[in-house]
């Protein structure tokens, strides 16, 4: 069994996607519920609890995507946690490509942690843009990886 997000990661990871217990048509038009599951049925009405659900269940590909990439290093709680809410976020293939990924497996905790801020960035009509909300998600992952587990 894969290793599962902590609930530090899980509560940043709800704090930044938004809980909507109403099910909503996101940009792209998919229909969507919770925190940013999909896909939802129109006119769908959900509680608090079954969006936590439907969030540990979506987790799931992250956490088996970052359990596989760090299973042969050391790798804490807080520091799981934090790769698997970016993984989350940028896609597994994006994680695994990554400069966060690659520190931690030679062992530069403190580069990993700084490399979390290379991903606050999304195309805004054609050019790569700081987004203030990824900035503050990032900055977020950042301090849980370097966080003592308890």
């Amino acid at each position: 069994m894969a290793r599962q997000i902590n609930e530090a990661g899980l509560d940043l990871v709800k704090r930044n996607e938004g809980l909507r217990l109403t099910s909503y048509q996101d940009v792209a038009g998919i229909w969507t519920i919770g925190y940013g599951h999909t896909p939802a049925q129109p006119d769908t009405t959900i509680t608090e609890e079954q969006a936590t659900s439907l969030l540990i269940g979506d987790l799931g590909l992250a956490e088996g995507t970052v359990d596989a990439a760090t299973a042969d290093v050391a790798t804490g709680d807080n520091q799981f946690a934090a790769m698997v809410s970016l993984a989350f976020n940028i896609g597994g293939n994006a994680y695994r490509s990554s400069t966060v990924l690659r520190l931690h497996r030679a062992g530069d905790y403190a580069g990993a942690a700084d490399a979390f801020l290379m991903w606050d960035k999304s195309r805004v009509g054609g050019q790569l843009t700081t987004v203030p909300g990824l900035l503050r998600r990032r900055q977020e992952e950042r301090t849980l990886y370097l966080a003592a587990t308890a």
